[in-house]
């Protein structure tokens, strides 16, 4: 996993132009993150993502925002997922199979990216149903924290068992905002104990079962003045009072909530110093090309131990392999008895 930098960037069509390459090939990238501009098929993404997983050694990891619902940058020839609104409705009628379903969504997402050469998705969202952020909404589970844990808990079980790691967003929550961070700066106003007892509890119950989580581009007024991203006082609290030992991804450095800390290199800097591991730069490539340029950066002494737990582990499925086996039939039963409801 040794010389995999902190930067994670996105590509610029469904394949690699020259100028991706070399972009890849700067030290500081660690990561590719894909979307939907880059997808056609599912017999493209897989020569995509072997294209960038051959330009080093050791490979770069690819990423993408699959949750499922609205958040799904592969469709055709992929399973729709539901969005986790659903497996919280289901937990309200049957909670022993809203656990089990959670699980086989965790599978079928973690399986099929896997099985087309994508290691990672930035999944599960964390965040409270509060009925006030329409960025979230049904992305989150439930308003319950309890709730939210276990549900993730089994979602992140179903991914473990595809040997994909887990990314908890957005720390310590992004449910009570009601503005959305990508194009605004939201502001939480709530007490601090507050946020902590609900928003933040599925961090603290979870624990070492997660191996990354994304800190939310919002303003906790009375916490801090800079969001949790750049804070190093909430990403503190998580490593001390949370025992959190995994990676802190920053989310997108390009989204407005990350506006008030300067440059795009500024970001990237606020960010590291925060205790951020790896840094987004997704979709302008002057901005990620002003970033590899710019940044200096010396790992930390535990930036390769955080990283390595976020490669998949065992070998990744054949597609057809993967549709004929069991396991995975099973979970589409699960599946499909969650969309009749």
């Amino acid at each position: 996993m040794s010389g995999l930098g902190p930067v994670v960037v996105g590509v610029q069509g469904t394949g690699l132009g020259p100028e991706d390459r070399e972009r890849l090939a700067h030290p500081l990238v660690g990561m590719v993150i894909l979307f939907a501009s880059n997808y056609e098929s599912p017999e493209q993404l897989r020569r995509l993502t072997a294209e960038i997983h051959a330009l080093r050694d050791p490979p770069l990891l690819i990423a993408v925002d699959h949750e499922g619902g609205r958040v799904q940058r592969f469709r055709r020839g992929f399973t729709l997922l539901p969005p986790m609104r659903a497996l919280g409705r289901l937990w309200e009628r049957d909670v022993l199979a809203a656990c089990r379903t959670a699980a086989s969504v965790g599978y079928v997402l973690a399986s099929e990216l896997r099985a087309h050469g994508v290691d990672f998705s930035f999944t599960p969202v964390l965040d409270l149903d509060h009925g006030r952020s329409e960025v979230i909404g049904d992305r989150a589970f439930h308003s319950d924290p309890r709730v939210v844990t276990l549900l993730a808990s089994h979602l992140m079980h179903g991914l473990q068992l595809a040997g994909m790691a887990n990314c908890g967003k957005h720390f310590p929550g992004h449910g009570w905002a009601e503005a959305d961070s990508h194009v605004d700066v939201p502001h939480d106003a709530r007490a601090r104990s507050a946020i902590l007892a609900a928003d933040a509890a599925p961090y603290r119950w979870l624990g070492r079962q997660l191996t990354s989580v994304m800190p939310a581009h919002v303003v906790y007024d009375k916490a801090d003045r800079s969001p949790a991203g750049f804070s190093r006082r909430w990403i503190d609290l998580l490593r001390t009072d949370l025992r959190f030992t995994g990676a802190v991804f920053s989310d997108d450095l390009l989204m407005q909530g990350a506006s008030g800390q300067g440059s795009v290199v500024d970001r990237a800097r606020a960010a590291l110093k925060a205790g951020c591991d790896l840094v987004l730069v997704c979709n302008r490539t002057d901005a990620m090309d002003e970033v590899l340029d710019g940044l200096r950066w010396v790992p930390g002494p535990r930036h390769e131990e955080r990283s390595v737990r976020l490669v998949p582990r065992g070998p990744a499925p054949d597609p057809a392999q993967l549709r004929a086996s069991e396991l995975y039939r099973e979970a589409q039963v699960d599946l499909d008895a969650l969309a009749g409801v």
